[in-house]
């Protein structure tokens, strides 16, 4: 990894000695540029010296070289220096040190960094397992309308869903990223909202059969269900759903059900 975009010639410099391999050059002239409180360089020359001093295994010093970035409170660098120290944290399993740093990538308010924290947070709430903190996340990261995260979180936040049952939310998260100017994975998404209009369909299904409609409306529904069921790998509970049919007390209904499952023999 290179120090970012630089512009001035000491800048470009260091830059260049980075590139170079000379890692000490280069992270003297940043060191010199970063001493200088009224410096115009100094937060995008603490992000530089950060980067070089990381990949000297520097650790410590890169963080407090990245803090001094994103005190400066400078809208592109103190961004840069917030997502450093939120990897570096990472990396070492600081989950509550990363979360802090992420969150102060959001505070710092520059949109084309609000995706990437939002993840980032999201996946460490799923790492500690809490799910409403997980939800929270992805909808933040929904709500940024980057196009390939609009389409991870919302897969991510279907998924979620569905397994919590919420398959009706997690058509409508899907439908939205779908509406979503140039989103990706389309076809994971359809997919997605293609199951849970299947098991927004097996509730309907169960809810008629248990409502006791008249004989034909209810052996519908328990066909209806008994076939649905096994799309989403539930062949006991069709099972168990056909056998209702075939058993019950309503000779009427219990035959109608035999003639639709002799269709399958």
């Amino acid at each position: 990894m290179t120090p970012p975009e630089l512009d001035t010639p000491a800048l470009d410099e260091a830059r260049r000695l980075a590139e170079s391999g000379d890692l000490d050059g280069s992270a003297r002239i940043f060191a010199e540029l970063v001493s200088d409180p009224d410096g115009p360089d100094r937060a995008q020359a603490a992000v530089g010296l950060a980067v070089v001093l990381d990949e000297r295994g520097d650790v410590e010093g890169a963080r407090a070289a990245a803090r001094t970035a994103l005190a400066t409170g400078h809208p592109e660098y103190a961004a840069q220096a917030a997502c450093h120290l939120a990897s570096s944290f990472e990396r070492e399993g600081r989950r509550d040190q990363a979360r802090a740093a992420w969150q102060a990538v959001i505070g710092v308010g520059n949109a084309a960094y609000l995706p990437l924290a939002h993840m980032a947070l999201a996946r460490l709430a799923a790492a500690e397992g809490d799910a409403g903190e997980v939800e929270r996340a992805l909808r933040e990261a929904l709500a940024t309308g980057d196009p390939d995260v609009v389409a991870r979180a919302a897969q991510w936040l279907a998924e979620q869903l569905l397994e919590q049952g919420d398959p009706g939310e997690a058509a409508d998260v899907l439908l939205t990223a779908l509406a979503a100017p140039e989103v990706g994975a389309v076809d994971r998404l359809r997919v997605l909202l293609g199951i849970a209009h299947l098991e927004m369909a097996c509730t309907q299904f169960a809810a008629a059969v248990e409502e006791g409609t008249d004989a034909d409306t209810g052996a519908l529904a328990i066909e209806l269900l008994a076939r649905t069921l096994p799309l989403r790998g539930r062949d006991e509970d069709a099972e168990r759903v056909w056998r209702y049919g075939l058993e019950h007390e309503d000779e009427n209904l219990a035959g109608q059900v035999r003639l639709r499952y002799d269709r399958d023999i």
